[in-house]
């Protein structure tokens, strides 16, 4: 806007038109120019020649016509403390907040240039990291007192529940032998890393015997040298702040199992004897699966074994031989395999020759003769090319009949393909390797002074 005139004392003359075109000088906004005062302007310049007045105040300067512009936000001068430090968002990998900064005694700046926005992100942060956060705000002056957020902040990535993945195996009790290593790997998730502890009987694990390796997604769990002592119910805890899983692992170690106890010969008698035994006292951490029993004679002094998987805790041995003298022993079995050492009898068992009377029993004279009758006949065979097959069947008569075995009606006789015999009235013929040939029909004869008799068959080879 343009300014009034100067007015000047009555006596003076008026000032230069210079003077009307020069306005007053308007004040800067605070944020742009925050040293600038008003006192500071230019003097108002008169025309040559014509000298300053010298009486009488400057008249002052017209008001502005138009509404002032909005003030821009003013920057602190130095020295100025922010109170209005706040976060926002603390998720992901960035840090949003009013103002930020770092409040430790590495403090790194954030951006790279000053800005007139009260909201800042900070980015590329690590998880996991806890940072301190403080604002400055800069002027022409300086910088001012930071504003720092009294507690750190804690990055943390979204979480993801944490979860064990037990493996099908290790479901169910995991056996292992007396110095087996034992390496076992168990996968797990969730986001951050979560916290693995590993407890046995609430109690934390003896890192001497037992090494444990964790990764971003599996634990590892790992035994030189299994003992009896390691067996027993581990369990293996995975936690995110207040979010846990947890799964129980069943570690069985076993051994061969110590010899019975208490084993004693009861009784002989025949050619039988009985004999009685007490369980072990170590089962080997395994259960018992039962007990294998040998004998020895005494002239061949070598062990046999007699009885296997005997699961009570006695037996009877028999079919000893007559006038040998026997020793046993006893194994005990489980998982693991048999006792390294077996409980032996102190006595010995004698089998006795007994005497016996053998009286005839009268049986009264009859007529014994007896034309051949067959009591069983041929049945129809099929059978494989190049595979030995039997015909059977049984006859009786008195005398004994004359057994004859004929194929297709012709008589066999002396051929390396068949082998006939005859024992206690049964008949067999044997046919060694057939061919396809040597199918047809089989015929025997069974003949003695009183008649004869015969019996058919149908014989495929395939």
């Amino acid at each position: 806007p343009k300014k009034e005139p100067v007015p000047t004392a009555k006596e003076e003359p008026a000032p230069a038109p210079a003077a009307e075109k020069s306005p007053a000088p308007e004040h800067p906004p605070a944020a742009e120019q925050p040293t600038a005062t008003a006192d500071k302007s230019a003097p108002i310049p008169t025309a040559e020649g014509t000298p300053a007045p010298k009486e009488g105040p400057l008249a002052p300067t017209a008001e502005p016509q138009t509404p002032a512009p909005e003030p821009k936000p003013e920057i602190p001068k130095a020295g100025d403390e922010q109170t209005l430090l706040d976060v926002e968002d603390a998720l992901g990998n960035t840090v949003s907040s009013n103002e930020l900064s770092w409040s430790s005694t590495d403090w790194t700046a954030a951006n790279k240039e000053p800005f007139l926005s009260t909201r800042y992100t900070i980015q590329d942060l690590g998880s996991g990291d806890k940072i301190h956060v403080r604002v400055k705000a800069v002027s022409a002056s300086g910088a001012s007192v930071p504003a720092t957020l009294e507690q750190p902040i804690l990055i943390r990535e979204i979480l993801q529940l944490p979860r064990i993945r037990m493996p099908r195996h290790l479901r169910q009790t995991y056996v292992r032998h007396v110095g087996d290593a034992v390496n076992m790997m168990i996968p797990f998730q969730g986001k951050p890393q979560p916290e693995v502890i590993w407890t046995k009987g609430d109690q934390p694990l003896d890192t001497s015997r037992i090494n444990i390796r964790n990764t971003e997604k599996d634990t590892i769990f790992y035994i030189r040298e299994a003992q009896r002592s390691d067996s027993g119910k581990y369990e293996l805890t995975v936690r995110i702040n207040g979010a846990e899983d947890k799964a129980t692992l069943d570690i069985r170690v076993i051994e061969p199992p110590g010899p019975p106890q208490s084993l004693k010969l009861v009784d002989v008698w025949g050619f039988n004897v009985a004999l009685e035994w007490t369980p072990p006292a170590d089962n080997g951490n395994s259960e018992i699966k039962g007990y294998t029993v040998q004998k020895s004679d005494k002239k061949s002094g070598k062990w046999f074994t007699a009885l296997e998987r005997c699961t009570r805790t006695s037996c009877t041995i028999s079919d000893l031989i007559i006038g040998n003298t026997y020793s046993f022993r006893v194994f005990t079995e489980n998982a693991c395999g048999l006792s390294e050492k077996a409980a032996i009898t102190s006595a010995v068992a004698h089998i006795k020759k007994t005497k016996t009377s053998y009286q005839p029993e009268k049986i009264p004279q009859r007529d014994m003769m007896e034309p051949p009758k067959f009591t069983q006949p041929l049945t129809d065979r099929t059978t494989t090319r190049g595979y030995s097959t039997h015909l059977f069947c049984c006859v009786r008569g008195f005398p004994q009949p004359k057994i004859i075995w004929m194929k297709n009606q012709m008589e066999i006789r002396e051929d390396p393909k068949y082998i006939a015999m005859i024992e206690q009235g049964v008949c067999s013929l044997e046919i060694r390797k057939p061919s396809p040939f040597d199918g047809g029909i089989y015929t025997c004869k069974a003949v003695n002074p009183l008649g004869e008799a015969s019996v058919d068959c149908k014989l495929d080879v395939k």
